[in-house]
């Protein structure tokens, strides 16, 4: 007898179909699994064997060959131990399948006593199995919570193997599933009202929030950068509907999800060590897994100390920068990763750090200052449209009483600028607008297109950045609730794109 069992595997984000065909024939005992599986999958034999036998049931002394098909596909991951588990107990008889065997999912990897455990990228096979016609999913209890939101799902929980043959016999009901709070997905951060001073930088700030702009702040130590920029998450709106699913699914596949978790609902802000690889920014290895890039995808990256970078690993961004989307090509297959994400670079303006400081004189000779500015690439300074210098704040400034303007305030002239953008263009940000539908909402008057041209001409600005300018002119009426372009927002738009460097 051959049972055929349905469960999922992944390749990048995407979800796909496998078929777990059990057989079993006579012969000298040995249990092999073919299809392409990883070492997770083919260690499963070890935790199905031991899985079945503290259940309760016995493991059938033949030779059992186990297939997950589509054999062209590589598996990954012990998320395929549930569906062999009860593949090998319906094939050998112990158990009667539910008679609609072929409409269930079985998700999950079992320990050695049989117990359950959670495994990633529950959210994306729930929203699979739907898609596909499957009626129900049975999963381990503690990543219930993440397919809770996929309607039109029986979701069957379970704590362990025994549970899932008794829970699926005739009559039964699964468990009522509470749909769990929203995960954090990362910390709020300080408060804006911490940083002194500093009013250029935290309209910048403010101007990125507003719009999913790129930021790169230049100063010296102390100037506050590393803070303003772990105050931006304080300030951007939540994560709402599709952008929801979208980035919990990444986190889901990715491994980032807590246990029992729910929606992600804050924009996730990432920010990786100076020492990070490129496979680990922009996503890699045999089977396509998310970089950083990807994890920021509906928040922000960070790089601080922008230069201490490896080359390749702020070039790798340029792409992403510019198309919002990472594609990675592997064994004849096309992985595509989102990576919407805002840059917030920070940097020191000399390797000592104090080149233009009043206070403090630059002993940087002008060989190791030119080799030290050309560790960030004038093409990737042309994808950051806010460019931002900031001086140490003096003593007066640290020591004044609490009276700069907090987090909530600003949050709510972004929230109510993006709510505009939402109105006029749909869920897209004026940062990420396509060209086309750019021109027809950013439209520049006679005296706007003047400065531009003066602006393109005496700048030497490049198309891009062109382009940039009137997408942050575009935010910063949003900001004061205009509904066009006025020349004063253009210049302001203008300031931030002088070179910092």
């Amino acid at each position: 007898m051959v049972a055929v069992v349905q469960t999922v595997g992944w390749w990048g984000l995407e979800a796909f179909p496998v078929e777990v065909e059990v057989d079993l024939a006579n012969g000298i005992p040995v249990f092999q699994i073919v299809g392409r599986g990883d070492t997770g999958v083919i260690e499963s034999r070890d935790r199905v064997r031991s899985a079945i036998r503290h259940a309760g049931f016995d493991f059938p002394l033949r030779r059992i060959t186990v297939n997950l098909a589509p054999a062209d596909l590589r598996k990954i991951g012990p998320a395929f131990d549930l569906a062999i588990a009860m593949g090998i107990l319906v094939a050998s008889g112990q158990i009667e399948g539910p008679a609609s065997l072929d409409r269930h999912v079985f998700l999950g990897e079992l320990a050695l006593d049989g117990r359950l455990r959670p495994v990633p990228g529950v959210l994306s096979a729930a929203l699979l199995a739907r898609k596909r016609g499957f009626s129900d999913l049975v999963l381990p209890g503690a990543s219930a919570g993440e397919a809770a939101p996929v309607t039109g799902l029986r979701i069957w929980p379970f704590s362990d193997l025994a549970a899932v043959v008794r829970g699926l016999s005739p009559g039964a009901v699964p468990a009522r599933i509470e749909t769990p709070p929203s995960s954090q997905g990362c910390l709020c951060g300080p408060d804006l009202a911490e940083v002194r001073g500093q009013p250029v930088a935290r309209r910048a700030l403010e101007i990125a929030a507003a719009g999913g702009h790129n930021l790169l702040m230049v100063g010296p130590p102390g100037a506050g950068k590393t803070l303003l920029a772990r105050c931006l998450p304080s300030i951007l709106p939540d994560l709402e509907g599709p952008e929801q699913l979208e980035v919990t699914a990444i986190h889901s596949v990715a491994g980032q999800l807590p246990p029992g978790g729910g929606l992600v609902h804050q924009r996730p802000f990432r920010a990786p060590h100076h020492s990070v690889t490129p496979v680990a920014m922009v996503g890699g290895q045999a089977i396509p897994r998310p970089g950083e890039v990807t994890l920021a995808h509906g928040g922000v990256l960070f790089l601080d100390e922008l230069p201490e970078f490896r080359r390749e690993v702020l070039e790798a961004l340029r792409e992403p920068l510019e198309g919002g989307e990472v594609a990675l090509s592997r064994s004849g297959r096309r992985a595509v990763f989102p990576a919407g994400f805002s840059l917030i670079g920070a940097m020191n303006p000399c390797p000592c750090g104090f080149l233009g400081d009043r206070e403090r004189p630059c002993h940087c000779d002008p060989g190791v200052l030119r080799r030290y500015r050309m560790r960030v690439s004038g093409p990737l300074l042309d994808r950051i449209d806010l460019h931002v210098t900031l001086a140490r704040p003096g003593l007066q400034v640290l020591r004044a009483p609490d009276g700069e303007e907090g987090s909530d305030r600003v949050r709510g002239r972004v929230v109510a600028a993006r709510a505009r953008q939402i109105h006029r263009q749909g869920r897209v940000v004026n940062a990420r607008l396509p060209p086309a539908r750019l021109r027809e909402v950013a439209r520049l008057g006679p005296e706007g297109e003047k400065l531009l041209e003066r602006a393109a001409t005496g700048l030497v600005l490049s198309a891009r950045a062109l382009d940039r300018l009137v997408r942050v002119a575009r935010t910063i009426s949003d900001l004061a609730e205009s509904d066009d372009i006025c020349t004063e927002h253009l210049a302001e738009a203008l300031q931030y794109r002088q070179a910092s460097l």
